[in-house]
């Protein structure tokens, strides 16, 4: 790093399962490149809950609130019961209206060639955000359960601002709004008038707009993901097929997030806390470096992030060091330090 570059103060939350070894091999990547960031580590998650009792400690969010950025490894979240998801809170909590899911193909001769699509997902509304209980009756407590989505008006135009604005500013194409509007009416209906009014207001002729059913989505993405671009839709669709499009680029060992709102902003990868590999050396962790890299994008160093993705790039294609998950034998720690080769050596 250059002695004279400004430190930018940046949360560091390594998570749970895989995520403090695929953390450590994107810090040394991120070190290699002279990354300015200035790391204040956290615990959250299942990390939390052992340490201090909480899967988001008082210390963890103030942090953030400090360093309005973070990057994060993936946090345990316990299926069917106990607490909330911790991604869910730090969403809720800091705001962050805007998941955006970038999947480029990164390995060519794969079953899909040249994959580059966006997906924008509205990130604090709808389905996915756990409003629910259980009604009991006649002794059994989980009778019925229910569920209650909701999407304001506001949450779809900020998210569908976003969704064009970043488009044009990535010289992109066209924008795809996915809805299910023709039964839920209410829900996602609102979602795809606002996109409607907004495109004739400010965006026609800027770019290319339509409309598509989600399960014709999900067809269309695996028969020909070529016909789209950049995707906005609301908060449970865009995490479905944001994994969806995951597997077109050789899965989530590949797909980076990021977390945006209008004073914080948390990059992940978009996978879990995988615990039927943690500690045995050999996790992918090319989708935290390349959140780090949208993370560089971010805070204004974009030409460290493409320093980044490139030596990935290299490594992968010229010096074909892979993970198992890419039909490699590489463990984390081999694939690192091929990495830093490629970096030393651009």
């Amino acid at each position: 790093m250059n002695s004279t570059q400004t430190l930018i103060p940046a949360t560091l939350i390594p998570g749970d399962g895989i995520g403090p070894e695929i953390t450590e091999a994107t810090l040394v990547a991120l070190d290699a490149i002279g990354a300015p960031f200035q790391w204040d580590r956290q615990l959250a998650g299942m990390a939390g809950v052992t340490s201090c009792g909480d899967p988001l400690p008082p210390a963890c969010l103030d942090s953030i609130r400090q360093t309005r950025l973070a990057l994060k490894g993936p946090l345990e979240t316990p299926v069917g019961g106990g607490y909330r998801s911790s991604n869910v809170r730090l969403r809720e909590e800091f705001k962050l209206y805007a998941n955006l899911r970038p999947a480029c193909t990164m390995i060519p001769g794969g079953r899909y060639e040249n994959i580059d699509l966006v997906l924008v997902r509205e990130n604090n509304e709808g389905l996915y955000m756990g409003y629910e209980h259980f009604i009991p009756i006649d002794g059994d407590p989980h009778a019925v359960g229910m569920s209650t989505g909701i999407n304001t008006r506001q949450g779809c135009r900020r998210i569908i601002n976003f969704a064009f604005d970043y488009a044009i500013r990535k010289e992109r194409k066209k924008v795809t709004v996915v809805h299910k509007a023709n039964i839920m009416k209410a829900l996602t209906g609102i979602f795809l008038e606002t996109a409607r009014q907004i495109y004739d207001e400010k965006y026609k002729g800027l770019l290319d707009f339509e409309e598509i059913i989600v399960d014709a989505c999900a067809m269309k993405l695996v028969m020909n993901p070529w016909q789209f671009d950049v995707l906005v839709t609301t908060n449970l669709f865009g995490d479905i097929l944001s994994d969806e499009i995951a597997g077109l680029i050789g899965g989530l060992g590949m797909a980076p997030g990021a977390n945006i709102g209008e004073h914080a902003a948390i990059f992940e990868a978009v996978h879990g806390s995988a615990p039927d590999i943690t500690g045995k050396g050999i996790a992918n962790p090319i989708a935290l470096m390349l959140a780090a890299a949208l993370m560089l994008d971010h805070v204004g160093r974009a030409d460290l992030g493409d320093r980044l993705r490139q030596a990935i790039d290299a490594t992968l294609n010229i010096d074909k060091v892979r993970t198992g998950d890419l039909g490699g034998t590489a463990s984390t720690k081999q694939f690192t330090a091929a990495l830093l080769q490629r970096i030393h050596a651009a």
